[in-house]
């Protein structure tokens, strides 16, 4: 930030030694309002607090994918962006919205090495070119107990949580929140908070004790659900042979769609980053159905 009265101080001194013009005894004033120049935070410290935050380190991630700071830019941010996807149409809409620092879910790396050609150079020379940083936080944002996904959702949906399971390298990924609700008004609050459309298999019962929350794809989680004595998955989306699996096994599936369900996490650490640093943020939206 600019301290004006300094600046001001040290104008005028200068303006007194060495102008011909004299120099009122009171000073000049200068009228430069606020909102004409952006708070600016520092990249270093929002990436230390956002690590912070996620516990980064303590939450292993798929072979191939890498957490935070994924794409460096001039190391200032005035502007934070939340998006699901790392890819080339949310980069743009970002840089449009003047966003220097985007958060994402699913973020630039996956695989092993390979060449930076096509898309990948294209993605790359956008955001060289357009001072945006890339920050991705994925299974930390799933699992986490406050900002992640799953209990987001859970909160949205007024359900309280009881446990977690589905345990991936330490730490338990999915939510199981307490039941007691017809599925009826399941569907309701589901249908209420996604308006693009919900896709209901209901084989299980028809007031489920407890409720499991996956965010993004749950098929790996059908298989733990008996375990956990839960018969009705809130999720983004599975596999077809899901169907025969809630058939066989007595199951409720609820699918909200993959990108729709994993919106909250990266906009509440975007928010928070805004908020502790005083920087504006907005989410960056894409049409995804999926």
């Amino acid at each position: 930030m600019i301290s004006w009265d300094v600046k001001t101080q040290s104008l005028n001194t200068e303006l007194a030694q060495h102008s011909q013009w004299p120099v009122p005894a009171s000073g000049l004033t200068l009228q430069c309002p606020e909102e004409n120049f952006p708070v600016v935070a520092a990249l270093s410290d929002i990436i230390r607090y956002c690590n912070d935050r996620i516990q980064l380190t303590q939450v292993p991630d798929y072979q191939g994918a890498e957490n935070g700071l994924q794409f460096e830019n001039n190391g200032t941010v005035t502007k934070v962006g939340a998006a699901v996807d790392a890819g080339l149409v949310p980069f743009q809409k970002a840089v449009d919205a003047g966003v220097d620092l985007l958060i994402v879910h699913h973020g630039l790396f996956w695989d092993p090495a390979y060449p930076i050609t096509e898309t990948r150079y294209q993605k790359y020379k956008f955001c060289i070119e357009n001072n945006l940083a890339v920050y991705s936080a994925h299974l930390p944002l799933d699992c986490h107990r406050e900002i992640g996904n799953n209990a987001l959702l859970a909160k949205e949906l007024q359900l309280k949580t009881l446990n977690w399971f589905l345990e991936f390298e330490g730490n338990h990924i999915g939510l199981i929140a307490e039941g007691g609700i017809d599925r009826n008004e399941i569907k309701q609050r589901l249908s209420d908070l996604f308006s693009d459309g919900i896709t209901s298999i209901e084989k299980g019962s028809n007031c489920p004790q407890k409720i499991a929350v996956v965010s993004g794809s749950g098929a790996s989680a059908i298989s733990h659900l008996s375990d956990a004595g839960v018969d009705t998955l809130i999720t983004g989306e599975v596999k077809q042979n899901s169907f025969n699996q809630a058939e066989e096994a007595g199951l409720n599936l609820y699918l909200c769609g993959h990108y729709a369900t994993e919106t909250f996490g990266v906009a509440a650490l975007a928010g928070e980053v805004a908020g502790k640093f005083d920087l504006e943020w907005e989410f960056i939206k894409t049409d995804c159905p999926l």
